[in-house]
C-alpha cells in the first residue's frame, strides 16, 4: 500500500517534554487487543473488517486490518479519503447514505477505491440510482438490517427487504452486495451471557434477511455484522461472511463495565497535569476538562459509575477509586469515588502528571488531532500518529 506521511518523534522523547492535555496510546495493550479480535474472527470463521471510526488513524488501521486483504469500515467519507490516500482500497461506508454525498462517493470509486454504501429504503435507492447515472458509476450497496431496534434498518422479516433488493438489482447504477447490521443494543446488556444472546439475534437476523433475498433469485453474498461486545461474545457466526468491530483496538470504561475487557486492558488515555487543589473538598484540579475528555457519561447507567474517567499515574498504574467527578471546558475535578476513603488532594502536587481512562474511546479521541504512542516504561514516546477528524 502507498505510504502516507505522518509526523514522528525521536524515540528518546518523554511524556514530560509535552504540554498537556495529550491523547496517549499504550502500544503494547493496543497490539494485544488487536490480536485478540483477529483470533476471534479466525475462530468464528469470518473475515475481519475493522471499523476505524474509533481510531481514525492509518497506523492503527494497518495493525488492525488483515495485511493480505486490508478491508476496513469508516463512518465518514472524509475518513474514506484519508485511508484511501494511505492505500486502502476496500472500504465500507457504514452510515445510511445521503444523496448530497453521491459526487464525493463517485470520486472515490473513480480513484480506484472499492467503496460500499448502505441504505434501507426505496427512496434512498432511487435517489442514489439517479446520482449514479449522472456520475456514470455503479455504487455497490449493502441493505441495512435492524436486528435489535437500536437504530436504522429494516427488520429481518420486513417484506420491504426483498422489494428493496429488487429495486437495487434492477437499477443500472446500483449493485447489491449483501446485508449488514450493527447490534448497538449490546452496549446496554447486563451480562456476558446477555451479550452472547444479542450476538445470536444479530447473526440470525442478518442471515435471515440474506436468505430471503437469495430466495427471491437475487445474489446476496455479503452478510456483515458487528459490534465489539457481540464480536467478543458470539457463540457462532454461521452464515456470516464478515465481522466489524472498532472500539476493541483501544477499549474503554463502557466496555470494561460490560465485562468484555478489563480496566487494565484499556489502551487509550488522556494525559493531564495537576494545576490546583480544593484540599478541604478532597479535589485535585487538572487541565483536562471535557474538551480533552469529551462529555460522555456512558458508565452512569452501569453498575459502576466511572464519572468522566478513571485516573492513573503518569506511567499508567490504575488508581481504581480515583475518578474525574466533574468537568468544565478546560478543568477536570478529580477526587475519590463516592463511598471510598477521602482523597488526600495534596498528595498530588502541582505539576503531577495523571492519565485518565475514557468512558467512550470514540468521543474522547475525537477531541484530539493525534496520538502519542507510548512504550517502554510508560513514559517514553515512540511516535506521533495523526487522526482524521471532521466530515
Amino acid at each position: 500500500m502507498k505510504t502516507i506521511v505522518q509526523d514522528r518523534v525521536s524515540t528518546d522523547r518523554q511524556l514530560r517534554d509535552y504540554e498537556t492535555p495529550r491523547l496517549l496510546i499504550d502500544r503494547s495493550k493496543m497490539e494485544q487487543n488487536i490480536a485478540r479480535m483477529a483470533a476471534r474472527a479466525t475462530a468464528l470463521g469470518v473475515d475481519l473488517r475493522p471499523h476505524m471510526k474509533t481510531a481514525k488513524c492509518v497506523e492503527v488501521a494497518r495493525l488492525a486490518a488483515d495485511a493480505l486483504a486490508p478491508r476496513i469500515t469508516v463512518s465518514t467519507l472524509k475518513e474514506a479519503d484519508f485511508f484511501a490516500q494511505a492505500g486502502f482500497r476496500d472500504i465500507l461506508y457504514a452510515v445510511g447514505f445521503a444523496p448530497n454525498k453521491a459526487a464525493h462517493a463517485a470520486r472515490l470509486l473513480r480513484s480506484g477505491v472499492d467503496l460500499s454504501l448502505i441504505l434501507d429504503s426505496i427512496a434512498a435507492a432511487k435517489a442514489l440510482a439517479e446520482a449514479a447515472t449522472l456520475e456514470a458509476v455503479v455504487f455497490p450497496i449493502l441493505i441495512e438490517i435492524d436486528t435489535d431496534g437500536h437504530r436504522a434498518g429494516l427488520k429481518p422479516q420486513d417484506s420491504m427487504i426483498v422489494e428493496l433488493a429488487r429495486v437495487i438489482d434492477a437499477a443500472p447504477g446500483l449493485s447489491l452486495r449483501g446485508v449488514m447490521t450493527h447490534a448497538g443494543e449490546s452496549y446496554h446488556c447486563d451480562s456476558l451471557e446477555a451479550i452472547a444472546d444479542m450476538a445470536e439475534i444479530e447473526r440470525s437476523g442478518a442471515v435471515t434477511a440474506a436468505q430471503r433475498i437469495r430466495a427471491s433469485g437475487i445474489d446476496c453474498h455479503t452478510v456483515s455484522v458487528g459490534s465489539t461486545p457481540t464480536a467478543i461474545c458470539a457463540r457462532s457466526l454461521e452464515g456470516v461472511t464478515e465481522l466489524r468491530a472498532g472500539v476493541h483496538v483501544f477499549h474503554d470504561l463502557v466496555m470494561a463495565g460490560l465485562g468484555v475487557c478489563a480496566v487494565d486492558e484499556i489502551a487509550l488515555s488522556v494525559l493531564t497535569t495537576v494545576i490546583g487543589h480544593q484540599a478541604d473538598k478532597g479535589w485535585v484540579i487538572t487541565d483536562g476538562g471535557w474538551m480533552a475528555l469529551a462529555g460522555d457519561r456512558g458508565t452512569a447507567s452501569q453498575p459502576s459509575d466511572q464519572g468522566y474517567g478513571v485516573v492513573c499515574t503518569e506511567t499508567g498504574e490504575v488508581l481504581r477509586d480515583v475518578i474525574v467527578v466533574s468537568a468544565n471546558q478546560e478543568h477536570g475535578i478529580i477526587t475519590s469515588r463516592p463511598g471510598t476513603e477521602p482523597l488526600d488532594a495534596l498528595s498530588f502536587p502541582i505539576g503531577t502528571r495523571l492519565r485518565v481512562l475514557p468512558n467512550h474511546a470514540c468521543a474522547t479521541a475525537a477531541q484530539h488531532d493525534r496520538y502519542l504512542v507510548v512504550g517502554g516504561d510508560g513514559t517514553r514516546v515512540e511516535a506521533e500518529w495523526l487522526r482524521s477528524n471532521g466530515w
